[in-house]
């Protein structure tokens, strides 16, 4: 194998990793999203863990994460907006990866 095979192999492992990390960043965003939702519906523990999960699952619908706001906008109602769902979202997301990154 030379060099250049190695450098290629490495770059397709970092590359796999990566992305990897992302699905699993985002997942982790969604359930976390979830949670946050739950609580807004009043939902408590294992009521709680099992709506995340549906919300999670909803990011399989479609390409993008629009289908995780419309899930949890659909079910909040007028609790909150699209936006706010949004950014709550891009917040989650950074705790989410912070999470990953100590799990490591």
């Amino acid at each position: 194998m030379t060099t250049f095979d190695d450098r290629e192999n490495a770059f397709e492992n970092k590359y796999a990793h990566d992305e990897e990390m992302k699905f699993r960043a985002q997942a982790r965003c969604n359930k976390l999203l979830g949670l946050w939702a739950a609580e807004m519906l009043g939902k408590t523990g294992q009521e709680a863990q099992d709506y995340a999960i549906t919300v999670v699952k909803a990011d399989f619908e479609e390409a993008g994460h629009e289908d995780v706001v419309r899930k949890v906008a659909g079910d909040l109602g007028d609790k909150a907006t699209a936006d706010e769902i949004r950014g709550k979202m891009a917040e989650l997301l950074l705790i989410a990866k912070e999470q990953l990154m100590k799990e490591a």
